[in-house]
């Protein structure tokens, strides 16, 4: 019996997280689940999985929600407590008793509570993009030192982590990082200038969060995975490329250097890399809906405008930079696609806003933890404030 913590229980990934942990009652138990502030989406789940701590980041939900489960009868490992708080997050990743930390939170929150879990050593269930874009050599570095597993949820990670199993490093031509193209796909460069945020956030395959979603349509996504994928199968960012493929069935693959080239396949379904994240290495029999190429007929696989889609240009180029560049890239892009969301911006000012900021916040080489959480908190303000 496995152990389980999930940050960011009642987004997309947690979700389904859940989902498949309710199909083995047998290989896994929820130890501790943790939310921003939907405390009516968190409370079914404490309900069902019955985890001994919860954490809500917004402490007046917290509160909220210590009042509501008053009174109700102590399960099988005592009362529910609630935390609240980065401090609640880091407490738990750092002392609760759990095997596998599911990093479901979006955005730079998950940094911390995930190096908690390193330093113990812990398996990490990967979805936090984030995490190894602003810290990626720091994580890396304590992954060796205090010997953590990283085991990628994101479907192309976790594409390419299979498609090396059993390969050497040192044989691999390239990675193939795939993409849907999002719903601007088949669009001009100038049709994006006055997208709207349904427009935005209508993607055509994927069921995700709003700024996932957002992420996808502008293609930094992408950029943010090209990043992902240096820090963990440590290869060069030349030997990485996106190639976009509308069906979103090859999840991604790896070209050998003899010319063979491996690719994983399956419908859009994210419970299969998370499954194959938790159970790992064995493989367990699943309920999934299995994939009928003869039904799908046709995989079609293009390059990525760079030009139009900026974003994806700019993670390159912060891969390049180096130090805190990713840093300030992904803050400016968090900050950006908010202010997007929130009709503040136009979709087509989000790389625009991002290069301002790379050329006006400083680029540190140093990355340690005070350093990035600097460099993050000096370009959130700027960014916030760019009109």
């Amino acid at each position: 019996m496995k152990n389980i913590l999930i940050l960011g229980s009642t987004g997309s990934i947690g979700v389904n997280a859940l989902n498949v942990i309710r199909n083995f009652p047998e290989k896994f138990k929820v130890k501790a689940l943790t939310v921003n502030k939907r405390i009516d989406l968190l409370e079914p789940q404490i309900e069902e999985f019955n985890p001994e701590i919860v954490v809500v980041n917004e402490e007046n939900a917290a509160e909220q929600l210590r009042n509501k489960l008053k009174g109700r009868p102590a399960g099988s490992q005592g009362k529910c407590e609630v935390l609240s708080g980065i401090d609640g997050l880091i407490s738990i990743a750092a002392n609760l008793d759990y095997d596998i930390l599911i990093g479901a939170m979006v955005g730079f929150a998950g940094l911390t509570p995930t190096i908690e879990a390193i330093k113990r050593g812990k398996r990490i269930a990967l979805a936090n993009k984030e995490t190894l874009v602003v810290a990626g050599e720091l994580i890396a570095e304590l992954c060796k030192k205090y010997k953590a597993e990283i085991i990628p949820v994101d479907s192309e990670h976790s594409a390419i982590y299979q498609c090396l199993a059993g390969e050497k490093n040192s044989e691999v031509e390239k990675l193939i990082l795939t993409a849907s193209g999002g719903p601007f796909l088949n669009k001009e460069k100038k049709f994006l200038e006055n997208v709207s945020v349904e427009e935005a956030l209508n993607h055509p395959n994927w069921k995700m969060g709003n700024k996932v979603t957002i992420d996808s349509a502008s293609m930094m996504n992408k950029g943010l995975e090209v990043i992902e994928a240096h820090w963990l199968f440590n290869i060069p960012k030349e030997k990485i490329d996106v190639v976009i493929h509308p069906q979103s069935i090859v999840h991604s693959m790896v070209e050998f250097i003899d010319g063979s080239i491996k690719a994983q396949m399956g419908l859009p379904d994210m419970k299969l890399p998370i499954q194959y994240a938790l159970t790992y290495p064995e493989r367990c029999k699943s309920d999934f809906i299995k994939t009928n190429l003869a039904k799908i007929k046709n995989l079609t696989f293009i390059e990525p405008d760079f030009d139009k889609f900026e974003c994806l240009q700019l993670a390159y180029d912060v891969l390049s930079s180096g130090g805190t560049s990713p840093c300030i890239m992904n803050a400016a892009n968090e900050i950006a696609v908010d202010r997007f969301l929130k009709k503040d911006i136009k979709f087509s000012q989000i790389p625009y806003l991002i290069k301002k900021a790379l050329d006006s916040v400083e680029n540190h080489k140093s990355t340690d933890i005070g350093t990035i959480f600097e460099c993050d908190r000096q370009t959130r303000e700027f960014v916030q404030e760019l009109n």
